[in-house]
């Protein structure tokens, strides 16, 4: 039977793996939202040619987004002249990779995993783009010019301190607010996984090798949503307890690139053939890169791919570091959320079914205006909320609120 007395230290162990990558990774990923100008993206993915899923691939490669935040982006690109093949090679590279993800992958499961896990990611989204240009036909959309003469001015107007300061808040309460709920899902569950599954349990089971274990994976991949840096624990913990690392490559690729929400996003957005390209290239990509990473990197090690925890000075600094910063997003989300209901409890006077207008103040991200959004959503009365992050302002739309449905 599992000792469940490990379980504290393999939390506190996988921490230490995880922080200083993920650190690192996210102040990467704020640099270039601050220093890259949105024009110089707009301006190369709006053919339906090959260049432009190239790039968008290129793009979406060291982007560090999920799976759910990815839809809204590829929307946004697509509405900014982005072909649809351009739009579809984001929407799939992305959400598998990104700087803190591949960092975060090399200390867990080592370089030339990583390196692997990249190119599957650029090569599956180029695919999948490629696809779509074929079955979805190009609208005649153009970049606005007077858009990209705005964007170059606010970059020349910037100064470099208000850059830092924009990368930083960004890495912070857009990136790492996004995805700290499922951080810590996914470290939990690996210290789980580690302290529960014996260190030999997929070792000689016959199932667990080839394609059959990677089907296995894949079915229990594609409706689960788990971010791509918290599935990289989980991948290591099940490495280590005898899974075959090409079915851990397919659990890295098909879990962050699918789940049951993006599923329906992209029917409703985009259309019935979008999502047959959409899911048929992450399900057959990520089983062919499964399959050839084993027979590439098979002679690589299990104790080389997951190795001992780091115990260093800089390791425990950042996992304190990361912890107060999932705290801080945490109770911010909280307090948001908290505020949303408060202000729905006060009497109203207005007509029955009119809109409504409220203030909410601690929203400080996009996850904020989703943690908003579905808190006053879920109540019965409310209709439809709009939360609006640049003025702290939240559009409500349903009957009548009484106090009691908060």
């Amino acid at each position: 039977m599992a000792n469940l007395t490990s379980f504290p230290l393999e939390l506190w162990g996988i921490l230490l793996e995880l922080a200083p990558s993920l650190l690192i990774g996210l102040l990467i990923a704020g640099l270039i939202h601050a220093y890259v100008p949105p024009h110089l993206i707009r301006r190369g993915l709006s053919r339906p040619d090959l260049g432009s899923v190239v790039r968008a691939s290129l793009v979406g490669v060291p982007l560090p987004l999920c799976s759910c935040g990815v839809i809204p982006t590829a929307l946004g690109l697509r509405r900014e002249g982005a072909s649809p093949g351009a739009a579809t090679s984001f929407m799939i590279s992305t959400p598998q990779t990104g700087v803190d993800s591949i960092l975060v992958t090399a200390a867990f499961l080592g370089w030339p995993f990583a390196i692997f896990k990249l190119v599957a990611a650029f090569v599956t989204g180029v695919v999948g783009g490629l696809l779509v240009n074929k079955v979805e036909p190009a609208s005649d959309a153009t970049t606005d010019a007077m858009t990209d003469r705005r964007d170059s001015d606010k970059d020349r107007a910037e100064g470099g301190l208000a850059r830092i300061a924009e990368a930083v808040r960004y890495a912070i309460f857009d990136l790492l607010g996004a995805i700290n709920t499922w951080l810590v899902v996914g470290i939990v569950a690996a210290a789980l996984v580690t302290t529960l599954t014996p260190a030999d349990f997929f070792a000689g089971r016959p199932w667990a090798d080839g394609l059959t274990g990677m089907l296995v994976m894949l079915a229990i991949a594609l409706p689960l949503y788990v971010c791509t840096t918290a599935s990289v624990p989980i991948a290591a913990s099940l490495i280590i307890a005898g899974l075959p690392a090409g079915s851990a490559l397919v659990f890295l690729m098909a879990g962050p690139a699918t789940n049951l929400a993006t599923i329906g996003a992209v029917f409703r957005t985009l259309g019935a053939r979008v999502l047959a390209v959409y899911l048929g290239t992450v399900i057959v990509m990520s089983l062919a890169f499964g399959l050839l990473f084993d027979q590439l990197l098979s002679n690589v090690p299990v104790q080389q791919i997951a190795h001992e925890h780091q115990k260093g000075w800089p390791s425990v600094i950042s996992a304190l570091t990361l912890l107060a910063l999932m705290a801080m997003l945490g109770w911010q989300h909280y307090q948001a959320r908290r505020a949303g209901r408060a202000q729905l409890a006060t009497p109203r006077s207005d007509a029955e079914g009119s809109p409504r207008m409220l203030r909410v103040k601690g929203m400080t991200c996009g996850h904020c205006v989703a943690s908003v959004k579905q808190a006053l959503e879920s109540i019965d009365q409310v209709t439809e909320a709009t939360p609006d992050l640049g003025t702290g302002q939240v559009l409500i739309r349903g009957g009548f609120i009484e106090t009691s449905a908060l």
